[in-house]
């Protein structure tokens, strides 16, 4: 079957409200302090044990080199917002046999990870008692940007984020999925190449130097991604049976709703109209006059009368 080519005008509202519903379910998964507190230091200890923390290295790398910490503050705040989008509408434009599938990987791994903020909040390093060892980068080159000391909120909006949503690393997911779209489809030039291993490596080191994620959330952003991967077949067979018993009920809901004698094609129209799938009336079975006219005229009974003569007709003639 070949499918019709996706719109922009109705792709854009669906990613929107997808965003939007990320976003406000993002806000709202707040979880308790305590709970999430427990759970970054959880994943700390864990870490700790296999001698597996990076993020204290990278975030001690950060603050103490203002060259390095200020711009890994603007990438972390800015990277998702514009790479993942730009890249989403290049296979929409350039790649368009390939964007249904990839578009519904996303979204499908964007919705996990909102799952994953609602069921464990997690408290990200920076945010964890200064006997930890971690320095809110962001905090500290605060006059440098836009924002606080509120993850990357602009100053007096971080009551409009989540900051306990830190597993799994959605930063780290949508650029592991934009790395894997340029190296499959963006041609084998090196540059393209670099950017398709270097930008999921670049937000990884960021987003744990920045001390906003640990190294553990990097790697459940990978396997978030992987699970939406798997599930990408599934979701769409779904759409496509949801829609197609939304064309069924419509069709039906037409057809009940049609006046009677239009469905079967036997409506009649105006007298004399023959309508398609409509047979045309029999013609009439009285003779033809020699020029053509019929030889009488018919009465209110529809019976035939001799034609009666006018008075510019001759009188007959006697015998």
């Amino acid at each position: 079957m070949v499918r019709a080519r996706l719109r922009w005008w109705t792709e854009l509202p669906l990613i929107a409200v997808v965003y939007g519903a990320y976003s406000a379910g993002r806000l709202l998964a707040r979880g308790d302090v305590s709970t999430a507190v427990g759970h970054g230091l959880a994943i700390l200890r864990f870490e700790d044990r296999l001698n597996l923390d990076p993020e204290r290295f990278l975030n001690r790398l950060f603050t103490g080199h203002a060259w390095l910490g200020v711009p890994a503050d603007f990438l972390y705040a800015t990277l998702h917002y514009l790479v993942t989008p730009a890249v989403l509408v290049w296979v929409f434009r350039r790649r368009p046999a390939h964007y249904r599938r990839l578009r519904t990987w996303l979204m499908v791994s964007t919705l996990i990870g909102l799952a994953g903020f609602t069921l464990a909040p997690t408290c990200p390093p920076r945010l964890l008692a200064a006997a930890h060892g971690f320095t809110d980068t962001m905090a500290q080159y605060g006059e440098y940007g836009w924002w606080g000391g509120e993850a990357s909120a602009p100053r007096g909006l971080g009551g409009l984020t989540n900051q306990h949503a830190a597993m799994p690393s959605l930063h780290v997911g949508w650029a592991l999925w934009c790395g894997v779209v340029l190296w499959w489809l963006g041609g084998r030039g090196p540059w393209t190449r670099a950017a398709a291993v270097g930008h999921p490596l670049l937000t990884t080191v960021v987003v744990m130097g920045t001390a906003n994620h640990y190294l553990l959330d990097a790697v459940a952003g990978a396997a978030v991604m992987g699970a939406g991967l798997l599930l990408t077949g599934p979701a769409m067979r779904g759409a496509d049976r949801a829609a197609a018993r939304v064309r069924r009920s419509a069709g039906r809901s037409s057809a009940g709703g049609a006046a009677p004698g239009v469905a079967d094609g036997t409506a009649s129209g105006p007298a004399g109209a023959v309508l398609p799938g409509q047979r045309s009336a029999p013609a009439a079975s009285h003779d033809l006059g020699p020029t053509g006219v019929t030889g009488g005229c018919h009465t209110s009974a529809g019976e035939l009368q001799p034609r009666q003569p006018t008075d510019d007709s001759p009188a007959p003639t006697a015998r």
